[in-house]
């Protein structure tokens, strides 16, 4: 994957391999340690309900692995 700037990153809708919206890119955790990026944080959409076999926070977020983000065009797309 070639480089993408953090910044053209805000607020990129996130959609799985399956074809389905699962919210917006919220935030991106890394390890301070070893500067690798950790998590993407999805804001999910409020008006669907879908279930995620991903983690949440407090806040509802979820933590997606970037190691499932597949490709980066004009949604971010994420393996389920």
């Amino acid at each position: 994957m070639s480089d993408i700037l953090a910044e053209n990153l805000s607020g990129k809708a996130v959609m799985g391999s399956d074809g389905t919206e699962l919210g917006m890119l919220y935030n991106i955790t890394m390890n301070l340690k070893t500067g690798k990026l950790v998590d993407l944080l999805v804001e999910p959409n409020e008006e669907d309900n879908i279930t995620l076999d991903f983690p949440s926070d407090e806040n509802g977020r979820y933590h997606v692995p970037v190691g499932r983000v597949q490709a980066v065009k004009d949604y971010i797309v994420v393996q389920r």
